[in-house]
């Protein structure tokens, strides 16, 4: 006997095809266990107008016509009548409401509808005493809105199953979307169960995930009525299962196959929603690619939460596994920030205010982009994941990028076609300019470093470099754009909570009108500018914010609408009258945007494999390079004030204060202590500082050697060394250095690769890149390496070498450069002058082809007789791992077959070491 649940044409239980309520029949006769069976027919007159199709309950109902059945039919529809409501107590609405409903029940695709007597004792009965009860109480719930239409044929059932459905994302957001998914969809004719899994044991997991259950709340626009009803159909249609070996898995397929073959139910498809760290993926991927895959013809949607792996070689990784269980298609990866109302309004108002926006949508007329996410909370109690991910990783390389992208990518002709805004997604992270150290500013709040040792059982000493605070310049290289600084900026423990997309546009104007005298739409000189308000801060709410003096946007009626009220509110310095301000209809959480989207199969909100690649490869090389950078310290909340405060100057970012000394270091040794540790390295002087001091300090002396030069003989030789470090310098240099002797110095290149010079592997293209496009340096007066004579590259017979010695000759008198600056490589090369190198080491030549160790091989270099005729020279050393071969060098003598810097020494002019903290001290 079915319980719980009705029947349909072919005698199967279908509780799950329309979820109804339990009805509990109490009247004479009846004994506990036993059912009540009652048919509802229509009337006589709306079944004669119904039933004239090839409709199956209509043809069935013909059937019986002719095979005597209309006698007992005549006695039911006459019991039926006896019970039927007295519809002159319904008034108004509600009477045509009724009317209607009784058309439903007319088209009921179920010929018998069963009542349980019995049930688990936590479902709320409804005690009926009679028929004329019973049809009440259906009455009641047709009219709630409670059930479906019932005159819409199935369309499948979906099966959703939650992963991790006991914890912190599940419980906040998870359940909430699936819940308010049902509730969109009760009506649409679809069948649902929702599977919470978890490692947990089954008792304690299902009474955990219940609890969260109990607690789920309906949309403010639901009626409490309808919401009590729904919520409980959706409590009965959820179960906990532990999901933990191959066999809960196969025991989870069986139970929806037996479900489905019970019921007589088509599968529609199946939600597996990866609410768990990405470390199970691979393994949970397995079990359900070999047994809990839908049937075929139903679909299957994989959801995936970030993070999405932990660089681009990581996030590889993860890809080639995902993927040898999964087609495309099939993975949703969530960005919650795309569901956000705000953000996910940025492609549509771009089109439908093309008109507006073509013009003044680029580096003519915006004069820089924001994208703020700031928030209140630490990270206390989520330092075990902070700790592996950063800011950064947490924030910037995701969400904040998303949004970058829906404000730079060239507009879609199709803004909802998935495949044409990847497409051009992926178009602009091409334009990306490459990101340095310099492109950032860190930053770390005072009571992180305790919290981690707390939470991860870290020794006392344990000091993190952990940023949760970063400011990022990013700029792009293409017409629209270029020049235009884009300001990425998230952090904890801040002043306030918001998030908000602001673009600034340049103003020309000058009105000679005072300021009070002026009104917001027609006056152009005040700002202009349209504000994404992505929720919290001062309107606590999703926005969209243009200034009245730009344009009135359009914006869809339905969906969006204008706000009046609070005027006096300012928001960027202005009073919200001087906007034309927008929010939602319906607010609605980001989480349940999403969860709908993949119901329905709408890619176009979440990220795809490439697109998860593409961002990677664009973050990787700058987390790389801030790996040993010292966040700045900050107290967290109101006390920040300006610390965190930053500066674009060129194509870098710094603080715009400087940072308190005692907040830095208030137990352990200053900089200036270093300083004192160790006056000589080698027996030369040394300068010793965290990388940002060094650099400003071996900038301020080159500039000091070139004013020097140019006063004693009118120009200034400079020789410079490729590789990473110099990068750093050669942006201090072109940013912060505007009385630099430029028109009087000569470049010069210490060592060359030998690759055409536009390759990026050449170091002529990285000074031109870092250095020479900033400043103004005459064009004779640069002289890069010879290394591509001929069409070919190093070949002796084209006498590269003896070509750049014989224009050192010319150019330099005595052949004697001002200022050489060199490196150290981990094998105590310099230049390219490597270990039991056959040339280049002493001799008469000043110019030498070399061979290297390392890709490429073949390179041009200066040789050490030349490099020591110089009148300074600088090797800058930076890094951890250059401390191992800092301590072997400082032990050595001058043996330069074996280690190559040992045989710097200029003749007549001075050697100074500059070299980090890392470097020196290790």
């Amino acid at each position: 006997m079915c319980q719980s649940r009705t029947l349909d044409k072919q005698g199967k239980c279908s509780r799950f095809l329309f979820p109804l309520l339990h009805i509990r029949t109490e009247s004479d006769g009846l004994k506990p266990g036993m059912t009540l069976v009652h048919r509802v027919h229509y009337e006589r007159t709306f079944k004669t107008a119904q039933c004239k199709g090839s409709h199956p309950h209509c043809q069935a109902s013909q059937k019986r016509q002719h095979t005597g059945e209309s006698q007992q039919q005549g006695d039911e529809e006459e019991t039926a009548s006896k019970a039927d409501i007295d519809t002159r107590s319904l008034e108004g609405e509600k009477l045509s409401q009724y009317g209607t409903l009784k058309a439903a029940v007319s088209n009921f695709p179920f010929n018998l509808l069963h009542l349980n007597l019995q049930a688990p004792a936590q479902v709320p009965w409804v005690l009926v005493s009679s028929p004329r009860m019973l049809r009440a109480a259906l009455c009641t719930v047709f009219l709630l809105g409670a059930l479906p239409s019932l005159a819409k044929e199935s369309r499948g059932h979906v099966s959703v199953v939650l992963l991790g459905a006991t914890g912190d994302l599940a419980k906040k957001y998870l359940w909430e979307g699936l819940f308010h998914l049902y509730l969109d969809q009760v009506s649409s004719g679809h069948s649902f169960t929702f599977h919470g899994a978890a490692l947990t044991a089954h008792e304690p997991g299902q009474r955990l995930m219940f609890e969260v259950l109990k607690n789920l709340v309906c949309p403010s626009d639901v009626s409490p009525d309808r919401c009590a009803v729904v919520k409980d159909q959706f409590l009965k249609l959820s179960r906990y299962h532990q999901l933990k070996t191959s066999e809960n898995y196969t025991a989870l397929n069986q139970e929806i196959e037996t479900l489905l073959q019970q019921e007589g139910l088509e599968e529609a498809g199946r939600i597996f929603y990866f609410s768990v760290p990405p470390f199970a993926y691979a393994e949970i991927a397995r079990h359900i690619n070999g047994s809990c895959r839908p049937r075929p013809g139903a679909w299957l949607r994989v959801v995936l939460e970030k993070p999405f792996g932990h660089d681009l070689k990581s996030a590889q990784q993860l890809a080639v596994e995902l993927r040898t269980f999964f087609w495309e298609e099939e993975m949703y990866r969530v960005d919650h920030y795309l569901g956000k109302q705000a953000v996910a309004h940025i492609l549509p108002f771009r089109d439908q205010n093309r008109r507006f926006l073509d013009p003044i949508w680029n580096r003519h007329h915006v004069e820089r982009v924001e994208i703020v996410l700031k928030e209140t909370l630490d990270a206390k109690g989520r330092t075990s994941f902070y700790e592996q991910y950063g800011v950064i990783r947490d924030v910037l390389q995701n969400h904040l990028t998303e949004v970058l992208l829906y404000l730079a990518m060239e507009l879609p002709a199709n803004i909802s076609s998935a495949e044409e805004v990847l497409r051009h997604k992926l178009q602009t992270f091409k334009s990306l300019q490459g990101l340095e150290s310099t492109s950032a500013v860190l930053g770390q709040y005072q009571a992180y470093a305790g919290q981690v040792r707390e939470e991860l059982q870290k020794a006392q000493d344990y000091v993190s470099t952990t940023p949760t605070f970063a400011g990022v310049l990013i700029q792009l290289d293409n017409l629209r754009w270029e020049g235009v600084p884009f300001l990425l900026t998230s952090g904890k423990a801040l002043d306030e909570r918001v998030g908000y997309v602001r673009v600034l546009f340049k103003n020309r104007a000058y009105c000679t009108q005072r300021e009070s005298l002026r009104e917001a739409g027609q006056s152009q000189c005040g700002p202009k500018q349209i504000i994404f308000y992505i929720g919290h801060g001062e309107l606590s709410c999703p926005a969209v914010l243009i200034s009245r003096n730009l344009f009135k946007p359009i914006m869809p009626e339905g969906s969006w609408k204008e706000v009046v009220d609070r005027p006096q509110l300012r928001l960027f310095g202005l009073p919200l009258s001087d906007y034309y301000v927008y929010s939602p209809v319906k607010e609605r959480e980001a989480y349940s945007v999403l969860i709908s989207s993949i119901f329905h199969g709408r890619k176009d909100s979440f990220i795809t494999t490439e697109n998860l690649l593409a961002s990677w490869e664009f973050w990787t090389p700058l987390l790389d390079s801030l790996t040993q950078q010292v966040p700045r310290l900050y107290p967290g909340g109101l006390e920040n004030q300006h610390l965190l405060d930053f500066e674009m100057v060129g194509r870098e970012l710094s603080f715009t204060l400087e940072e308190p000394v005692e907040l830095l270091h208030p137990d352990g040794q200053m900089p200036s202590d270093y300083r004192t540790i160790q006056a000589k390295f080698r027996q030369s002087p040394l300068v010793s500082a965290w990388p940002e001091e060094l650099i400003a300090q071996l900038a301020t002396d080159i500039e000091t050697a070139a004013a020097k030069a140019v006063t004693r003989c009118g120009e200034f030789h400079l020789a410079l060394s490729g590789g990473s470090s110099p990068i750093t310098l050669f942006q201090q240099l072109a940013t912060h250095h505007y009385g630099f002797p430029w028109r009087h110095t000569h470049l010069w290149l210490v060592d060359e690769r030998c690759v055409p010079l536009a390759d990026p592997e050449s170091n002529f293209r990285s000074l031109h890149d870092h250095l020479l496009q900033h400043v103004r340096v005459p064009y004779l007066n640069i002289h890069p390496m010879p290394v591509h004579l001929n069409r070919r590259l190093c070949v002796e017979e084209d006498r590269g070498p003896e070509l750049y010695a014989k224009e050192i000759a010319e150019l330099v008198t005595n052949a004697s450069l001002d200022f050489v600056l060199l490196g150290l490589g981990s094998d105590g090369h310099t230049a390219s002058l490597f270990p039991h190198s056959s040339s280049g080491l002493d001799g008469a030549q000043t110019v030498v082809l070399t061979e290297s160790p390392v890709k490429p091989h073949q390179r041009m270099s200066l040789s050490l007789p030349l490099i020591n005729k110089a009148r300074q020279v600088a090797v800058l050393v930076m890094g951890k791992g250059k401390h191992e071969i800092t301590t072997q060098i400082s032990r050595v003598g001058q043996e330069p077959r074996k280690w190559p810097i040992s045989g710097v020494n200029p003749s007549s002019g001075q050697l100074v070491w500059y070299m980090d903290y890392d470097a020196l001290l290790g």
